[in-house]
């Protein structure tokens, strides 16, 4: 199974694949005129790009024959989180701020401490450790110093952890919120991969509870039982330069709004001209996760132990392969990308919500389904997922643009999840043949009895 991405049975897939995704695009430019247009074909890149990264996580995950149901509720803690250190600190004074006694409330308002930083540094600092630790380590084989890694760790946590306070002390921008909040997500993964390496305990049973755990800790953080936490973006006065009204930086708004790459213009009823734009820059960080991730699957040796632990975990063990390690990469992974889709849904929508993403797991997991990627592990492709998520993109673009309702529009998804779901375990081909030999018996039946006749 470690070479499971390049099995004719996988490349035949995502032909399939390829062909049903062709034959939507056909059949939503016959069903309205609207969707080839420019807008309606970036608008579908940038709905579908939080779904599309998270459904990448999702895929290293389901590929070690692993489930993650906490990636809804990953996302939702980290819009909280972002929403809360994207605005100055003086903005967070209804309840979220933490104090103390004595020295200790000095040290919480001098570094404007709230509850969102009760996850930011051990995340911050688990993050610069280990990026250090493994540095130093690739230093260290080919110098023979084995203090470097130490050496490394100590300094990058130390270098993080001073960030944090600076940003935590003036603010956070948005290349800040950018680094910071991924790992938050990141560290509740990280702790899904633990028990489950470490317990054995199942999957669906480890990432259920983390989903409960994260949904009731994203309501602490934000206060008030939950409240959204809205996201003001500053305004500068253009005559004095002075900030009139505070708030998060433009540069942020531009995160989850900001269309590139001009193709055409319009001329407007005023005269003016319109430039219409193809690319939105979720598009850019969905295909950015998607081609990381590839590369790691077709030219990493983790990529082999990946396909490797979900064909069989214990054939994998007794190679030589750390399948603890594996499952805690693929858990911290998962949750890291889901921080990362936090932040342009907090970008786009300009709040953070304690329920931002509820059914989202659902909606990743269906996508990777749709990919081909078999929930029993060892065996799909991360091309195969990108191309699920689009035919979920296209159909629910299609389905809107007819005005179909939204209940009708589930009712659909559904079917489709099941019947992905019957051909990738080859109960639709079995049911194929058994009527195809059913049909055959009769004819053959009397033939083969006349000619018995004959002999006798």
């Amino acid at each position: 199974m470690a070479a499971g991405w390049l099995t004719p049975r996988v490349l035949l897939r995502n032909a399939a694949l390829l062909a049903g995704l062709a034959a939507l695009f056909l059949a939503g430019g016959l069903l309205s005129n609207e969707f080839l247009t420019v807008e309606n074909q970036r608008d579908v890149l940038e709905t579908v790009s939080i779904n599309g990264i998270l459904a990448v996580g999702m895929t290293l995950v389901i590929l070690t024959a692993g489930i993650d149901l906490s990636v809804g509720s990953i996302l939702s803690i980290c819009t909280v989180v972002c929403a809360m250190l994207i605005m100055p600190p003086d903005f967070a004074d209804d309840g979220v701020k933490l104090g103390g006694s004595g020295w200790l409330t000095r040290l919480a308002e001098w570094l404007q401490l709230t509850r969102a930083h009760i996850l930011l540094l051990p995340a911050v600092a688990l993050a610069g450790g280990y990026i250090g630790w493994s540095s130093g380590a690739a230093i260290a084989r080919r110098s023979g110093a084995h203090w470097v890694p130490w050496l490394g760790m100590a300094a990058l946590m130390t270098a993080c952890l001073v960030g944090a306070i600076i940003g935590m002390r003036h603010g956070f921008s948005t290349l800040g919120v950018l680094i910071v909040v991924p790992p938050v997500g990141g560290l509740l993964g990280l702790a899904s991969g633990v028990i489950i390496a470490k317990t054995r305990l199942q999957p669906f049973i480890v990432t259920l509870a983390m989903m409960i755990f994260a949904v009731g800790l994203a309501k602490y953080i934000a206060g008030e039982g939950g409240r959204v936490r809205t996201v003001y973006t500053q305004y500068v006065n253009e005559n004095t330069g002075a900030v009139e009204v505070p708030g998060a930086p433009p540069s942020f708004e531009h995160l989850g709004t900001l269309k590139l790459v001009t193709v055409a213009q319009r001329q407007q009823r005023d005269g003016t001209t319109h430039d219409i734009k193809l690319i939105p820059v979720p598009g850019l960080f969905l295909i950015g996760c998607w081609a990381l991730a590839a590369f790691v699957l077709l030219k990493l040796p983790l990529g082999r132990h990946i396909y490797a632990v979900g064909g069989n975990e214990e054939a994998a063990r007794l190679s030589g392969i750390s399948t603890d390690r594996v499952k805690i990469f693929v858990y911290a992974a998962s949750g890291l990308l889901a921080g990362l889709a936090a932040v342009l849904y907090c970008a786009k929508l300009q709040q953070g919500k304690a329920d931002a993403g509820q059914m989202k797991e659902l909606d990743a997991i269906a996508a990777v389904v749709i990919g081909g990627t078999s929930l029993m592990g060892g065996r799909g492709s991360i091309f195969g997922t990108l191309v699920g998520v689009m035919i979920f993109g296209y159909l629910s673009n299609i389905l809107n643009l007819r005005s179909v309702s939204s209940e009708i529009q589930e009712i659909l998804k559904g079917v489709i999840i099941v019947g992905a779901a019957a051909v990738q375990t080859g109960w639709a081909a079995d049911l194929v043949n058994k009527l195809r030999r059913r049909r055959i018996q009769p004819a053959d039946i009397p033939t083969q009895s006349r000619q018995d006749r004959s002999r006798s």
